[in-house]
């Protein structure tokens, strides 16, 4: 069975982004192929993000740091960025401790302030 490749751009749904399930532990000799795999996704689909899903990677390490941190530069060299999925509490902590910032599923962005609900108090009303 054959399959005629659609002429044109790709169809590309920009509300959903790849989704790159990463499940570890991750040896050193498998770093390389999952940042060519992030690059071709990025470069495929045309999308900026591309989505780590990062439950299955195991227990954060530094490990999983060199490999966020690879696949991260890896993204950007492709003109794009990851956006990590359903990380493990502790992961984002150790992150911020080595110094690098990744976007979290979920989370608001940086230049977005986060949601609140104001209630407004007639003057001379106690503030609840």
């Amino acid at each position: 069975m054959s399959y005629a490749r659609p002429s044109g751009l790709p169809l590309v749904d920009a509300m959903t982004p790849a989704v790159l399930v990463l499940v570890g532990p991750v040896t050193r000799e498998e770093v390389q192929g999952l940042c060519d795999d992030v690059r071709a996704r990025l470069e495929a689909t045309g999308a900026g993000v591309l989505v780590c899903d990062v439950a299955g990677l195991g227990p954060p390490g530094i490990g999983a740091v060199d490999l966020l941190a690879r696949l991260q530069l890896a993204a950007r060299r492709a003109g794009g960025r990851i956006r990590l999925r359903d990380p493990d509490p502790a992961l984002p902590a150790l992150l911020d401790l080595v110094g690098l910032r990744f976007e979290m599923e979920g989370q608001a962005e940086e230049r977005e302030p986060p949601l609140r609900v104001e209630e407004e108090v007639e003057p001379g009303e106690p503030a609840v």
